[in-house]
């Protein structure tokens, strides 16, 4: 009797499964984490049983999301408290409609989101405050990054990893070319990169390119640009005074300069590359020079990789404002339809923790948000670089205009991405498409237009 209910449970779920299968025939991401959600809960345990929490994040490489499996274990070990892992879409576009798509529904979402630096006031809304749970912890993260996070006093999330752009480059190819620096400047970067792209391809390697990036009308685009203008003091597109100042000269020339980029150090196609397109190039050993994030470490020092030890990172060249990165990084939320908050607050705690951030630095590379573990032997041991990452964080990065521009990010970014991307495509020119972004967002903000601020390239 036992085993015909058990078969006929079964059937109802396979029959649910189905059915929403049927309904959702593009395979949707928003699909794919309701269906998990659905079955999570036909499944779920009696009223005695341990809690079982569903965190959904950013973490979207294998090497990472197994990383992430493994710190779940070992909370549930210490705990008792279960954690589903739910699938997330790869681009930072897809991951963001899927958070809005799922928060909107309700009791039904996840407990835990991973938020990405730039959502705090496009998703605030739907999470609870976390400085009561968290009020020693946030004065020892890294200042810029925990503003990040806070909306009107609230702590919308807390961090666990911080992120800055980088260059990646071929300690092997520099020693080769006479080079014992990597370029300090965009220039320079130019000059070198040429030098060994036309040496390489008179080896024979064809399809060596002197410099990769990520050129896609995407997010990482906004990244990229934002670097290249900030670093000759062409501002932050939109000023924390709410001053549209992206209609710049030190802005059009930057742009113009990665426009020429395009097809002599970086392939026609890098107008397409996201951050694996570039890497991939990168770890085939087909490049000399990489712009990405410091987690694509890994995947250059992984066993497969060309380059394995042939390379190294430093800060990405500067101009005459000087040398910085775009802040990345992401923390953890707690829905406010969690139906068990405490040990949701429970997990935010332990992957933000301190002791799991070592690890997690030691293992993968991946930047802590606390600014002591960069002083750790155990730490720096595995990633030597990470004391010049310390550094960038308090004076060489540069923010996004997401704090200033609320809920109307998604559709700023947009417009600069567009404009950006038509100088680099050759649609339009640099003055032109700055011109036509100045009053786009003019007419997305209501801000005034204005100059960017003199002298240094970050806030």
């Amino acid at each position: 009797m036992v085993m015909k209910i058990q078969k006929l449970v079964a059937r109802g779920i396979r029959g649910l499964y189905t059915e929403w299968s049927n309904s959702c025939k593009m395979a949707s991401p928003v699909c794919i984490v309701l269906l998990s959600l659905l079955l999570e809960g036909c499944t779920r345990p009696a009223i005695h049983e341990p809690v079982t929490l569903t965190l959904l994040e950013e973490w979207t490489t294998k090497t990472l999301s197994a990383a992430r499996e493994q710190e779940l274990q070992q909370f549930t070990r210490e705990t008792g408290i279960r954690v589903k892992l739910l699938p997330s879409p790869e681009s930072a576009r897809e991951k963001l409609a899927l958070w809005q798509e799922l928060l909107r529904t309700g009791a039904s979402g996840p407990d835990v989101y991973g938020i990405d630096v730039i959502w705090p006031r496009i998703l605030n809304e739907y999470f609870i405050d976390l400085k009561p749970h968290f009020a020693g912890e946030i004065s020892s993260q890294f200042p810029v990054i925990a503003a990040s996070y806070t909306v009107d006093n609230k702590l919308m999330a807390m961090a666990y990893h911080a992120d800055i752009g980088l260059l990646f480059y071929r300690t092997d190819l520099l020693r080769q070319y006479g080079y014992r620096e990597p370029p300090s400047t965009w220039d320079e970067l130019e000059t070198m990169a040429a030098r060994i792209q036309a040496g390489e391809r008179a080896k024979g390697k064809k399809e060596f390119w002197g410099f990769v990036w990520q050129g896609a009308a995407a997010e990482a685009l906004t990244c990229n640009a934002l670097e290249w203008q900030a670093a000759e003091g062409g501002g932050q597109i939109i000023e924390e005074d709410k001053t549209i100042s992206v209609n710049n000269p030190h802005a059009i020339r930057a742009w113009q300069r990665a426009a020429r980029w395009v097809g002599s150090i970086s392939p026609p196609s890098v107008v397409g590359y996201e951050e694996w397109d570039a890497l991939n190039v990168w770890i085939a050993g087909d490049a000399a020079f990489m712009r990405n994030w410091p987690t694509a470490y890994v995947d250059s020092q992984a066993a497969g990789s060309k380059i394995r030890n042939k390379f190294d990172i430093s800060l990405l060249p500067g101009g005459k404002a000087g040398r910085v990165g775009t802040l990345g990084g992401a923390g953890l939320g707690v829905s406010r339809f969690s139906a068990h908050p405490r040990e949701a607050v429970e997990l935010v705690r332990y992957l933000s923790s301190r002791d799991v951030q070592v690890r997690r630095s030691a293992v993968l590379s991946v930047p802590p948000s606390l600014p002591e573990l960069y002083d750790l032997p155990e730490v720096l041991e595995r990633n030597p670089r990470f004391a010049l990452l310390s550094q960038a964080f308090r004076t060489g990065i540069v923010s996004r205009p997401s704090t200033v521009t609320g809920k109307k990010y998604e559709v700023v970014t947009d417009a600069y991405i567009q404009a950006v991307h038509s100088v680099l495509t050759g649609e339009k020119s640099a003055p032109e498409a700055a011109a036509g972004l100045e009053k786009e967002l003019i007419r997305i903000t209501g801000f005034k237009k204005g100059p960017p601020p003199r002298g240094s390239a970050h806030p």
